[in-house]
């Protein structure tokens, strides 16, 4: 995985004119990579990419916590049902 540093030099480089094509080559990535980048990462800075990635890290943690508390939950509930 590329950095946030990483991901905010290659656009900063295409916006500055350097090709895609060139720019994907030097950063050993897809065209397909670099314009997910885009699409989701322009106009930021490193910390403002740096911070996304944060974010969005803590929220897949949140959403597997909620999933496995679930099943927990529905695990407990099929017990208790079938007490006597």
């Amino acid at each position: 995985m590329h950095g946030a540093e990483q991901v905010a030099f290659a656009l900063r480089q295409a916006e500055s004119g350097t090709p895609v094509p060139e720019v994907c080559r030097k950063m050993g990535i897809s065209d397909q990579t670099f314009y997910r980048w885009k699409k989701k990462y322009v106009g930021m800075g490193v910390a403002e990419v740096r911070r996304l990635r944060v974010l969005e890290e803590g929220n897949r943690k949140l959403k597997q916590l909620v999933a496995d508390l679930s099943l927990d939950k529905q695990m407990l509930q099929d017990v208790l049902r079938k007490k006597p």
